[in-house]
């Protein structure tokens, strides 16, 4: 029988777990897992930050459904991980993070980068844990992706000591382990989907409202013809310019409704802490962890169950009701209203400077509707999103409820491995820039064309705002200068273009587009604190 060591045991458990992909930097402690990679097949993306490995990761789990992998080197090459980890886990994305760890001969005796990494973790993931033994690598990897995909989804992260990976064991002595998750997503049972059925027949202004949702959210909506409100993976679920796809509305349609369908929202900060739903409103919440039914907001029918397939369940579902007209205009009444307001402040004329609404015009009319887009930064973030045409689930890429900055070229980065063929764009503030946009230079090795705007205000603008409101007379720490991002992509050999005049912007994204490189379009907008008192975020 063949003798196999560590690294490739691990790279054949990961390959029958369906891993294609893993994104590194490279270290001493993890070279015969990147030999085993190479030995199965498994693409190897090498990035200038371990924490945009991670991040990475995680956008390669969104966007295709299998375990995304960081392989990383012991000590600082895990520490690096530690933020997107996090990210990941407020996110509910499956994930692994692999780590090298020091030689178990040297335990506690102080050899290079000797940390015991899984306590680190703790908080974070779903597991955290040391492979001891060669032979049962393939195990311990497999024990790792069924603890990821349990429930919403969460990292996990193993490390491996050097000479657990360099250790050679006879094929014979190794068991592969075969059919060790349920591969199915879990929908409700017959009783919970009548349960709603029956309060759905006594609703007249139902709203829609998913955070975890596929293409068949289509079908549900307009069996209702409910208003229908999407944020984080359910982006994309309903088509751009829907006639039931609200953006601006929701708090309206929430706060007049009488029965609210929750697919995977969360009750956090972004909605209010649930605050603007109506009192009297009947609220299904339908979620694959339990302890966020409920949370922050009381419910009348909780669903432990895959969202996704819960709205398939329900789309196919006889006799729902049709939600007043009436009531449906009006919604959709208010939403014009705002998007006229939002149309009318995009025409604002600054001399020099760009929009902020303009810009995200613009950029959302670029990029159009088969495009995946990751989102980076702060106020640039919902300013954008309001304008995304992005038509297909799970291809908007925001770093979800952790506000994490820095997420932008990891997300594009493992957007553009996936899906080489299509337009990936990144969309970033110049404060996010700073965090891992040298990752443009992965872009330019790997000739990955992914194309970028910064909208360049030359300050940390959400908090400049909050720190001037706060203190007006020492604002500290705000101000960056508008920096020529531009130029540092340009040097790393991609393509970088300026533009000060909104007349420029669509110009310059084509000549982007079309240069086949990584490239950044620099756009200096105004200063959202500067604007007249009528702009509204």
């Amino acid at each position: 029988m063949a003798k196999l060591h560590g690294g490739q045991l691990v790279a054949g458990a990961l390959k029958a777990e369906g891993v294609d992909t893993v994104f590194t930097l490279s270290g001493g402690h993890i070279v015969a897992i990147l030999e085993g990679c190479v030995q199965e097949g498994i693409r190897i993306v090498d990035v200038r930050h371990e924490q945009a490995a991670a991040h990475a990761a995680e956008a390669y789990t969104r966007l295709t459904g299998r375990l995304g992998v960081a392989v990383v080197t012991a000590g600082p090459g895990v520490t690096d991980t530690i933020t997107a980890v996090a990210n990941a886990w407020f996110a509910g994305t499956a994930m692994l993070v692999i780590g090298g760890r020091h030689l178990l001969r040297q335990e506690l005796k102080g050899g290079l980068q000797e940390m015991d990494h899984p306590q680190l973790f703790a908080g974070i993931t779903a597991w955290a844990g040391t492979a001891w033994q060669t032979g049962r690598l393939p195990d311990y990897v497999a024990f790792a992706a069924r603890h990821a995909f349990a429930g919403r989804g969460a990292p996990v992260f193993l490390d491996i000591p050097m000479d657990v990976q360099f250790d050679v064991v006879d094929e014979s002595e190794v068991t592969w382990p075969r059919a060790y998750r349920p591969s199915t997503p879990a929908g409700a049972d017959p009783e919970a989907l009548t349960q709603v059925v029956e309060a759905l027949s006594r609703a007249s202004r139902p709203v829609i409202f998913a955070g975890s949702a596929e293409s068949e959210l289509t079908e549900l909506a307009e069996r209702l013809h409910a208003p229908t409100f999407v944020n984080g993976r359910a982006r994309g679920a309903l088509p751009f310019g829907h006639p039931l796809l609200g953006n601006h509305a929701r708090g309206h349609a929430l706060a007049t409704c009488d029965f609210v369908l929750a697919f995977g929202v969360d009750w956090d900060f972004r909605t209010n802490y649930g605050e603007r739903v109506n009192p009297e409103a009947i609220v299904v919440h339908v979620d694959l962890d339990a302890t966020k039914i409920g949370w922050n907001r009381p419910i009348d029918i909780g669903i432990v169950a895959n969202p996704v397939s819960v709205i398939a369940q329900l789309a196919t579902t006889d006799a729902l009701p049709i939600a007043d007209q009436t009531w449906v205009d009006e919604v959709f009444a208010a939403e014009k209203q705002r998007q006229d307001e939002l149309e009318q402040e995009a025409t604002t004329t600054l001399p020099g400077l760009v929009n902020p609404q303009r810009f995200g015009k613009e950029v959302g009319e670029f990029f159009g509707r088969d495009s995946i887009v990751a989102v980076d930064g702060g106020d640039i973030v919902s300013t954008t999103a309001r304008w995304l045409q992005v038509s297909t689930p799970g291809h908007v890429l925001d770093p979800g409820p952790f506000g994490t900055l820095g997420t932008g070229a990891p997300f594009a980065l493992a957007a553009q491995v996936v899906f080489p063929d299509k337009l990936v764009g990144l969309v970033l503030g110049d404060g996010a820039f700073g965090f891992n946009g040298f990752e443009f230079d992965t872009f330019v090795r790997l000739g990955l064309p992914v194309v970028g705007v910064i909208g360049n205000d030359g300050v940390w603008g959400n908090i400049k705002t909050f720190h001037t409101m706060m203190y007006p007379e020492r604002v500290v720490a705000a101000d960056l200068g508008r920096r020529p991002y531009h130029d540092v992509v340009s040097a790393l050999g991609g393509y970088g273009e300026l533009v000060t005049d909104p007349d420029d912007v669509a110009p310059a994204l084509k000549r982007a587009r079309s240069s086949g490189l990584p490239s950044l379009v620099n756009i200096h907008i105004a200063e959202t604190m500067r604007l007249s008192s009528n702009y509204s975020q």
